[in-house]
């Protein structure tokens, strides 16, 4: 998809491209700040790659303030959400705590993992899953 958008951008041609400018730079802009573990590193380079042909085709202003506005938008979006989830916790708070509670489960099994990573000759004890016990409400 990165390459189409690429493609498009220069086959539109400079004065055609500005209006469709930030919708074309979101994904771009999406793939170079994500932190994800299993990221695709030449995704991030040809993202890279379409951004400076963006802003060679363009020019720096009017691309900066493209790049600008998608940023604004999705920090508004990243806000939004955040405050989603803290608006959550205080109207379901059945729903918030089943939340916390996987969390901690996922980061305990999370360092039994390292510490065994670590020690190869320890066994950390793993919880047995019993689907029906896991799924009822704790008080």
């Amino acid at each position: 998809i990165f390459k189409f958008l690429g493609a498009i951008s220069v086959d539109l041609g400079q004065d055609r491209i500005k209006p469709y400018l930030p919708t074309i730079l979101t994904p771009l802009y999406r793939e170079l700040n994500s932190n994800y573990a299993e990221q695709d590193p030449t995704l991030k380079n040809l993202s890279q790659e379409i951004i400076e042909i963006l802003k060679k085709l363009v020019g720096l202003e009017v691309f900066s303030l493209a790049f600008s506005s998608v940023q604004k938008q999705a920090n508004q979006k990243r806000a939004m959400r955040k405050k989603q989830r803290a608006l959550q916790t205080v109207a379901n708070p059945d729903i918030a705590a089943r939340r916390k509670l996987k969390r901690h489960k996922n980061k305990a099994e999370t360092r039994k993992r390292k510490i065994e990573s670590l020690r190869p000759m320890y066994k950390a004890k793993r919880h047995r899953s019993h689907a029906l016990k896991d799924l009822a409400m704790v008080e």
